[in-house]
């Protein structure tokens, strides 16, 4: 019996319009960007409708002759490109009826209100887009709640442009659990999400507390060290995550794929033992609601010692999402962190001599950077090797006498150090080792207190 119900075909249409301060190449990545953020939420764009505009148009963001052009597409009439050639219509394409259209930029109420009106059709600017995916992809308890911070504040100066939609009979109602009679939709939905918000956020305030006190606990029984992967989203993140750590991690050809914070060992485990955290990934344009929602997740950037910067090396437009993660980390002071650059999917490339060619090109721009797949495990190997050499940079060696009236610590030697040599006396074990100077004292303190 098949359990998996297959979803229905969502069909729809792009429109973006070009300012004069976006080049060609910029406003292409962010169409496409949209396409595929459309693609994650179910949608199949079946036509992009672009104008090139000095500034958004204040009535319904495309001009009237474009609205006009998308409104006859969405009603099957007949519309044609800027060569003269008849699109195909969605009878044609043997498709259903269009529903939705895209909006490139995040648009006023008003303006949304007016193009929906005009064209028939649904609209979600990107804002909506995305916020539509975040509310989907949540998991954890503290995701879901800034997620819903995040709709509640794009909902609600959209109330009046929905009251005006419902017409005379829904911008009115009774005062029942309200101030009075008489208060409308509007005002009364407002002030629910008001109070909606100031308890999520007193929510969330709890939940930052008790993560505060859990990362305390950890650090108090050991010096943590921390790697965090971050950087645009769909750039491979999860995949190598999986692959350092050995872990089940979600990995999905989707934007958006993982916005909880996941944390795992290094596997094989090292000395220290280096804990590896997967970040949400980032998009140029993310709505402000959202980067301030989502910093409580980012900061295991903050926490981390170390941050990979991962890039998707076969993205065409990598220097610019390279950019936005590094706009993004300035934001939140993640920027003094030190940060290897891992530019990943080399494999997406083409050939071997393509991948050369374009390795070589990198390490050049790029001096200290990795570069590499993911998917090959002799590289994600070496990258480990880099990620535990970082660790291991400020250790010294040094023996240790453990008497053999203290052999229950010998664990934490092991846990704690590299032991190079051990060997005995009649006394107790010495060991060689190689470790933090911090380390090797606190483990000094404890022999003592015990030979006490």
């Amino acid at each position: 019996m098949q359990m998996e119900v297959e979803q229905k075909l969502r069909v729809a249409v792009a429109a973006s319009v070009q300012l004069p301060n976006v080049s060609d190449m910029e406003f292409e990545a962010s169409l496409t960007e949209l396409r595929e953020l459309a693609k994650t939420l179910g949608f199949k764009v079946i036509h992009s409708f672009v104008q090139k505009r000095t500034s958004f148009d204040t009535t319904g963001y495309l001009g009237v002759g474009k609205r006009q052009e998308i409104r006859a597409f969405v009603h099957g009439e007949p519309v044609f490109d800027e060569e003269g050639n008849a699109l195909p219509s969605l009878a044609e394409a043997n498709l259903p009826e269009i529903d939705a259209i895209l909006v490139d930029h995040e648009i006023s109420p008003s303006q949304a209100r007016n193009l929906e009106i005009e064209a028939g059709c649904e609209v979600m600017d990107r804002t909506m887009v995305i916020l539509e995916i975040f509310h989907r992809n949540a998991r954890s308890r503290a995701a879901k709640a800034q997620v819903e911070i995040a709709r509640l504040g794009y909902m609600a100066p959209r109330l009046r442009e929905a009251a005006k939609l419902a017409g005379p009979q829904g911008r009115q109602r009774s005062g029942v659990g309200g101030r009075g009679a008489g208060e409308s939709h509007t005002e009364l939905d407002k002030r629910k999400i008001r109070d909606r918000i100031a308890e999520l956020q007193l929510e969330i305030l709890a939940m930052e507390a008790e993560r505060k006190t859990q990362r305390a606990r950890r650090q108090e029984r050991q010096s943590q060290a921390a790697v965090a992967l971050v950087g645009y989203t769909n750039a491979g993140k999860s995949t190598l995550m999986r692959a350092l750590t050995g872990s089940e991690v979600l990995v999905a050809n989707k934007l958006f794929a993982t916005l909880d914070t996941t944390v795992r060992a290094l596997y094989p485990e090292s000395v220290p033992r280096v804990l590896v955290s997967d970040t949400v990934g980032f998009i140029k344009n993310l709505p402000h609601g959202l980067v301030a929602s989502f910093k409580s997740t980012l900061d295991e950037a903050l926490d981390a010692s170390l941050l990979l910067h991962v890039i998707d090396a076969s993205d065409p437009g990598f220097e610019r999402q390279l950019e936005v993660t590094d706009k993004v980390l300035k934001e939140i002071g993640a920027d003094v962190v030190p940060r290897l650059r891992v530019f990943n999917k080399i494999d997406h490339v083409g050939d071997a001599a393509a991948q050369a060619e374009c390795e070589a090109v990198l390490r050049d721009k790029y001096p200290g950077c990795v570069v590499m797949s993911a998917r090959r495990p002799e590289e994600v190997a070496a990258l480990r090797l880099q990620i535990v050499a970082f660790f291991q940079r400020d250790h010294v060696e040094a023996e240790l006498f453990l008497p053999w009236s203290a052999q229950q610590l010998r664990k934490e030697i092991f846990a704690r150090c590299e032991v190079l040599e051990e060997r005995a006396d009649a006394d107790g074990a010495i060991f060689t080792v190689r470790g933090e100077s911090v380390v090797l004292d606190g483990l000094r303190e404890q022999f003592a207190q015990v030979q006490d």
